[in-house]
This record gives structure tokens, C-alpha cells and sequence, in this order.
């Protein structure tokens, strides 16, 4: 199964695209589309679009695994993190492609076993489970894979337990 993560947002998205076969996890591609703070909010959607969009077309993930949004204090930066987050479920959508969503919580818990786990306590899970020589940088690039191996372990036990499927 080829699962793409997406870690949401309008100046920095991190993708990760991962294969999971025989209970191992191995990398395709990860990486940041990110945007111009000088461009307009539009303009920078439909970069992400246009980038997303040419990622699902390469690698054709089974599925795609977006983190849920969790309240921001800062509600200018959670709506417009939204409005990111709604371009890479519409980017799925057209696709074709089944969406599944992970809190923050539900990530936590399935890479690390710990649902209060530290960010550098993901990060050196996912580098582990990947076999990969450094963390993967900008931190949403690590978040992005882990929640595509969040939705590989949650597919492997027969069900996938305390997801929300688009």
C-alpha cells in the first residue's frame, strides 16, 4: 500500500509518501511545498494545489493520511492553516483517493505508543521506523510521515480504529 502523509498548511506543507508491505514501512519521497509570505493567499493555495496535485499523479497513494486540526490561540493562523488543509483534501478528493484524518493525539500514540510524546521523541521514531540517516527537516516533513506511518499501523491491525474517513 502507498500512503501519502500531509502535515497542513499554507506557507509550509510537509508530504511524506511511504510504501507499507510486510508489516515494514519503506520511503518514496518526503519534502515541503512551501510559499512566498509575499504572496497572495490564492496564489499560494494554488501553488499547493498545483504541487499536491502533481504528487498524488506520481505516486497514486491508496490512501491519504491529513492531520486534524487542533484549536490554534491564534485564530487568524488556525483559518488559514484551514484553508490549506481544504486544498489538500480537495487535491485528494479529485483524485480519487481515500482521506483519512489523525489528531495530533492518535499520531503520537501510534509511532511513539505515547500520546503526550515530545516532537523530537516523533521525530527520532519516524527517522527509526524509516531507516533514515538524519530527521527529516522542516518539522512538518517529519510530522507528514508520521502520520503516514500513523495510518500504516492503524490499516495493519484489520481495521483502522479511531480514524474519521472523508
Amino acid at each position: 500500500m502507498i500512503i501519502m502523509g500531509i502535515d497542513p498548511g499554507f506557507a509550509i506543507t510537509g508530504y511524506g509518501v511511504v510504501k507499507y508491505e510486510g508489516n515494514k514501512f519503506s520511503v518514496l519521497d518526503y519534502g515541503a511545498i512551501t510559499t512566498e509570505a509575499s504572496m497572495k493567499l490564492s496564489q499560494r493555495l494554488l501553488v499547493l494545489y498545483n504541487q499536491l496535485e502533481e504528487l498524488i499523479e506520481k505516486f497514486k497513494p491508496e490512501a491519504i493520511a491529513i492531520e486534524e486540526l487542533f484549536f490554534n490561540k491564534n485564530i487568524k493562523t488556525a483559518l488559514n492553516v484551514g484553508h490549506g488543509r481544504g486544498v489538500a483534501v480537495l487535491a485528494a478528493a479529485k483524485a480519487g483517493v481515500d482521506i483519512y484524518e489523525y489528531t495530533p493525539l492518535q499520531v503520537k500514540q501510534s509511532v511513539v505508543g505515547y500520546g503526550r510524546a515530545e516532537k523530537v521523541q516523533i521525530q527520532q521514531m519516524v527517522k527509526a521506523i524509516l531507516n533514515l540517516n538524519a530527521i527529516p527537516k522542516p518539522d512538518d516533513v517529519a510530522d507528514a510521515l508520521a502520520i503516514a506511518i500513523c495510518h500504516g499501523n492503524s490499516h495493519r491491525m484489520g481495521t483502522i480504529l479511531g480514524y474519521n474517513k472523508f
